[in-house]
């Protein structure tokens, strides 16, 4: 029992304190975007060190080699869905250019906003619920990393529901039951991964295929688009989030073990 409130906490912190980032844009936008630019490249760094030092070793050592093909297969699924949404918001675009009616048109994309949002939350779940299953400790960490890059994904996902016409208080109920996903996505883990085969080294190279993919293709990009006076902070903070993790690995060297 003692453990399911533990891995309960972890949830939390990994999803609804995510929300942190969108309610300060709710209070001030300007608070917001220096948050911004401080959790991307940190986040970055976690999502690097994590998955390469805790998340990919565990994979291994419980799969074996499937687990580089696990990992092959989550990039290649991520990035089509990508292109997909990617696809639709275009699209959106140009029918709102040429048939005047933007705001009708343009309200399609909501659904996949928070379709897209629901989804990442149930797998930061999984994300934790597998760590949880290897060691307490690793999903401590799963949880912070997860906390992290969740701040500005909610801060973006915000943005959009609000540029939309969507009230306050309806943007953040909608975000804050997206978020919720992420208990259920923890628990099912936490319960039926040990019952499949291999179950939890495929679930830990899903993990790490899915945190590398966040931090490669959507993490760095934005850091490195960032404006010139900002790019020499978020080097320094892509390498304290390094450091941190190996930082905890120094002082609690039973993580992932």
């Amino acid at each position: 029992m003692q453990d399911f409130f533990l891995l309960l906490i972890y949830s939390f912190i990994g999803s609804v304190a995510g929300l942190i980032g969108g309610v300060i844009l709710l209070i001030r936008a300007d608070w917001a975007k220096k948050l911004a630019s401080v959790a991307i490249p940190l986040a970055a760094g976690v999502l690097l060190s994590l998955s390469f030092l805790d998340l990919l070793p565990e994979a291994y050592e419980e799969a074996g080699r499937v687990a580089f093909s696990i990992i092959l297969i989550v990039f290649v699924v991520l990035f089509l869905i990508e292109r997909f949404l990617l696809y639709l918001h275009h699209h959106q675009e140009y029918g709102e250019k040429h048939t005047g009616h933007g705001h009708t048109i343009g309200e399609e994309v909501v659904p996949l906003v928070i379709f897209g949002d629901t989804i990442h939350n149930f797998l930061d779940g999984v994300v934790i619920g597998t760590s949880f299953l290897v060691n307490p400790g690793l999903a401590m960490l799963v949880a912070f990393s997860t906390f992290l890059h969740e701040t500005p994904h909610e801060i973006a996902d915000f943005g959009i529901l609000l540029a939309k016409g969507w009230s306050r208080k309806k943007t953040f109920i909608a975000n804050f039951l997206s978020s919720l996903t992420t208990f259920p996505g923890a628990i099912l883990t936490f319960y039926f991964a040990e019952q499949i085969e291999n179950g939890v080294g495929i679930l830990l190279a899903l993990a790490a295929g899915f945190f590398l993919y966040v931090a490669t293709t959507d993490f760095l990009p934005e850091a490195t688009h960032a404006p010139k006076k900002y790019l020499g902070n978020q080097a320094v903070f892509l390498i304290l989030g390094i450091l941190a993790i190996v930082a905890m690995h120094t002082l609690f060297p039973e993580i992932g073990h």
